[in-house]
């Protein structure tokens, strides 16, 4: 079945920060602000998609009443890391296939100080004294991927730490040094306290249509998803070692298809949005997408390819490590990000001449989600 164009004509997200509101007060100002860029009413929506990890059932219908919005079918899902991505992803498919002419897709996330591992439901509940004395389960697989880049091609730690040094960069606030970075606390060597992503409070969202709709409500020239897939595991990832377990044979899947579906590959990129919830993760991916081969990641680091000046501009919003992870909100802060950049709307973090940008998300157990937007 042929697809359909998939625009994407207003976007929003709140903060990512530690703060007393709910949920539904976070959600409240990402779709409020996604409607004020796209110009349209809220009763324009025929389906919504909601990404959250930890609650209840039914949150998403609970926020979107909370907003006076009801009568529509909402999806609640959940995917760990990528569950904004997820949440985009069905959206998208909605679209796409001819069923729906304009959909919500949102994401947010109420987290605690702390490992995960404290506080997801089927984690916490295994999280005793005995844990507590354990780095948390993430920085473990992280760490350990990292350290078998570094068995394998000589990848440093000093490389991992300029990613690091690289993302609080862009976002203008939280600045630090090389020398800060591997000063930090120790968590799960050879990742540092500032390499590895915080948890904060957050909501993302993003309203998706048909290009006809697009037009009927006054975009001529809409972002577009040109082309995004999902992937999960196969059980030969989990053979290849520690970077198996973290999902770059999915992401390579994902890149893979995109880069099939839409005749683009990485070198027509100009900005992209990838899931550096450890610095490792955003180096390691940098081969996973195609845009080095197997082992020339830390040259892309060490040669200033992946910021402003060099061949891509990775993370420009400042990526997880700098503005924090909410673990449902997160994917849809990405699409915010790049809609923003491609729309020449991003302020200080403008990347000059973006056209083309691409989106990934990871989230292990697992579903890797990888999106290309364009501009026309």
């Amino acid at each position: 079945m042929a697809k359909r164009s998939v625009c994407v004509i207003g976007v929003g997200m709140t903060k990512f920060e530690r703060c007393d509101k709910d949920f539904t007060d976070l959600v409240k100002e990402a779709v409020t602000d996604a409607l004020g860029m796209a110009g349209v009413t809220p009763d324009k929506f025929e389906q919504a998609f909601a990404g959250y990890v930890n609650g209840m059932s039914c949150q998403g219908q609970r926020a979107l009443y909370y907003m006076g919005l009801g009568g529509i079918p909402v999806y609640n899902v959940h995917s760990y890391c990528s569950t904004g991505s997820s949440a985009l992803h069905l959206g998208y498919q909605a679209v796409a296939s001819g069923m729906n002419e304009c959909v919500l897709a949102f994401g947010f996330e109420k987290m605690e100080k702390g490992p995960l591992d404290s506080q997801l439901t089927g984690l916490k509940e295994k999280y005793d004294e005995e844990a507590k004395k354990r780095p948390p389960a993430a920085a473990v697989m992280f760490g350990d991927g990292g350290r078998h880049h570094m068995e394998l091609y000589g990848t440093t730690k000093e490389q991992f730490t300029k990613v690091s040094v690289k993302n609080h960069r862009s976002q203008y606030r939280d600045a630090c040094t090389l020398e800060e970075v591997l000063a930090s606390r120790l968590i799960y060597d050879p990742l540092t306290l500032l390499q590895c992503c915080p948890t904060s409070d957050g909501a993302g969202a993003a309203i998706l249509c048909s290009e006809e709709f697009a037009k009927e409500h006054g975009q001529s020239r809409p972002v577009k998803i040109i082309g995004q897939a999902m992937a999960t595991d196969l059980l030969d990832d989990f053979a290849q070692g520690a970077m198996g377990l973290i999902g770059v044979g999915m992401s390579r899947r994902a890149a893979k298809a995109v880069y099939e579906q839409t005749a683009l590959g990485p070198e027509d990129v100009q900005v992209i949005e990838l899931h550096d919830c450890f610095s490792t993760n955003e180096l390691i991916t940098y081969e996973s997408l195609g845009l080095c081969e197997p082992g020339e990641g830390g040259r892309l680091i060490d040669e200033d390819q992946v910021t402003y000046g060099g061949k891509w501009v990775v993370n420009p919003s400042g990526g997880l490590l700098s503005k924090g992870h909410p673990l449902g909100a997160t994917g849809l802060a990405q699409c915010a990000e790049l809609v923003w950049q491609l729309n020449g709307m991003a302020e200080k973090r403008q990347v000059e001449g973006a056209r083309v940008g691409l989106q990934h998300n990871v989230g292990l157990g697992g579903a890797c989600v990888v999106t290309m937007y364009r501009k026309d």
